[in-house]
């Protein structure tokens, strides 16, 4: 992706937040340079990864194949293993319409899925076979609010504004918006999106960016970069 176009997908993003009400932390709105200026206090965002994350999963087209997200708060893994401490995660997402967040499962992750506004989402699903493969056979049993859903392999769930789907480690799934766009939230335990992805085809989980600008703010996966 060229930064050119990561920048438009920002402020465009933000207006559409702003839209439903969602105010967004003050460091959101930090240049590059103010937070290289404030490094020495910011550890916490920079070692959770808090903040901007764009992608197109390294397939180059972002209205197609692609995702915008914002993480808002981040646990501890070491806290999630001892079973005690800081062991959640909240995200803010925007899957646009028709625009696919491809097949993947989480090895360790549990999270709700919720439709906080806009369109319909809908989650194709699919069950893991004991070696964690995906099973085109086995049905899929989650919770959508509490209540019990069972979906053939390959099922899709579909979410008006204010419902909401568990998914557990293992369970693969895939989401778009319907009809139109969809603000999402996500609510989770301790989120690493270096390794706890698992796409079904060989995919990657960051975009590729070139830089054509001057980024408007530093997504996640720019941190080591200028933040090192």
């Amino acid at each position: 992706m060229k930064r050119s176009e990561i920048n438009t997908i920002l402020r465009q993003s933000e207006a559409f937040l702003r839209g439903f009400g969602q105010i967004l932390p003050p460091f959101a709105h930090w240049s590059p340079r103010e937070m290289q200026a404030r490094r020495a206090e910011i550890d916490g965002i920079v070692s959770a990864r808090l903040g901007w994350d764009i992608t197109d999963y390294g397939q180059g087209d972002f209205a197609r194949m692609g995702l915008f997200l914002f993480t808002a708060r981040n646990g501890r893994a070491a806290d999630l293993a001892r079973g005690g401490g800081l062991c959640y995660a909240e995200k803010i997402m925007i899957s646009r319409e028709n625009q696919l967040s491809p097949l993947h499962r989480h090895i360790v992750k549990a999270e709700d899925i919720i439709n906080r506004g806009g369109a319909t989402l809908a989650v194709e699903m699919f069950s893991s076979d004991a070696a964690g493969a995906l099973d085109p056979g086995a049905p899929v049993v989650v919770a959508s609010d509490g209540v019990t859903k069972c979906l053939p392999a390959g099922g899709i769930l579909r979410l008006a504004p204010g419902e909401s789907v568990t998914l557990m480690p293992g369970n693969w799934h895939a989401f778009w918006g319907e009809g139109g766009d969809v603000l999402i939230g996500e609510v989770s335990t301790v989120n690493d999106d270096r390794t706890d992805n698992i796409f079904r085809d060989p995919i990657g989980r960051f975009a590729d960016i070139e830089e054509d600008e001057d980024p408007l703010h530093l997504l996640v996966s720019d941190y080591e970069t200028w933040l090192s």
